[in-house]
């Protein structure tokens, strides 16, 4: 549906996308994320057909971004960092100038604003003026008008931000919402937003492409504890030369002794889940297990994709498929 091909964007000296390529399946709901200034909103721009690349290439269905902006913008649902709205209208005219505006046949826009109001749950508010709405109901006017002309794509930049714990929660299940229905990028650097709502992410760091993976494989992707006991058949040194035998594991670590129970903090090589095989070798020495969690969080991952310094990113491939 999304096809980024080496994308790069320069502010005279300054490269603040530097020639990244991903792409997004139809329905997908990805999580786009980097720490602030990664390049993240550029990005964001560029494929909304808000601001042209230096390089590269951004087609979305098929068509591209600038060479056919039109058919593009009838595909595409944005919703910016901070919502597109006239304070001085109310909900349900807004709502109803946008429609016009994004091209849909005048007899058929009463009952699509009235289906996005309801969707969005701002029927209740439709006669306000939007002066007069919370931050919580302008970000969902936002998002109505983002789907208003029901688009393909949904590209949505920080939509919870400055939103209070109840908002946060609620904005996230209409995203939720949304899913099947949409191809939707989600730009943020909330880690648990992306926890809930994201199976699939994009990470990107100063700019380069770092990492695209699902949720589930980048916290899977390194360490977990485990517990163990043998039953003084073996001690802590017998069993971290066994593990650290096992293919793929990358480092061992003594954790914590309590009495007969042995634990260990087990790392990965990057992209490889040797939990099963872990698990295995210690069945196989006859050694009880007793415990195996994840130690390693989605916000552990993500600070260590973005806090080294970049050479050539092992996760990089052109074409990576989300």
């Amino acid at each position: 549906m999304i096809q980024v091909t080496g994308l790069s964007k320069k502010y005279a000296n300054y490269v603040a996308v530097d020639n990244i390529t991903f792409s997004v399946d139809k329905g997908d709901i990805v999580g786009f994320l980097g720490p602030n200034g990664a390049g993240k909103t550029t990005t964001m721009r560029v494929i909304t057909g808000f601001m042209p690349p230096t390089a590269g290439k951004v087609t979305v269905g098929g068509f591209d971004v600038f060479e056919q902006p039109i058919e593009v913008k009838k595909r595409i649902g944005y919703l910016p960092e901070a919502p597109p709205l006239y304070p001085e209208m109310r909900v349900i005219d807004y709502l109803t100038f946008v429609a016009r505006l994004k091209g849909l046949p005048n007899a058929e826009i009463p009952e699509r604003v009235q289906q996005v109001m309801k969707k969005c749950s701002v029927s209740d508010v439709s006669g306000k003026l939007i002066s007069k709405l919370s931050k919580g109901y302008r970000q969902r006017v936002g998002l109505a008008q983002a789907i208003v002309h029901n688009p393909d794509v949904l590209v949505l930049d920080e939509p919870t931000s400055g939103l209070d714990p109840k908002q946060i929660i609620e904005t996230r299940d209409l995203i939720k919402g949304l899913s099947g229905e949409h191809t939707i990028i989600l730009s943020t650097h909330i880690l648990p937003e992306v926890e809930a709502i994201c199976k699939k992410v994009v990470i990107i760091s100063k700019g380069k492409l770092v990492k695209t993976d699902s949720v589930e494989n980048l916290k899977n992707r390194a360490a977990f504890t485990i517990e163990l006991n043998t039953g003084d058949r073996a001690d802590a040194t017998e069993v971290r030369q066994r593990l650290e035998q096992v293919a793929s594991v990358s480092k061992v670590v003594d954790h914590a002794s309590n009495g007969g129970r042995l634990a260990f903090d087990v790392e990965g090589l990057t992209g490889t889940d040797v939990r099963p095989d872990v698990a295995r070798a210690v069945v196989q020495a006859g050694w009880n297990l007793l415990e195996m969690r994840s130690s390693t969080t989605l916000e552990e991952v993500f600070l260590e994709l973005t806090s080294a310094e970049q050479g050539a990113p092992e996760a990089v491939t052109a074409g990576a498929q989300l």
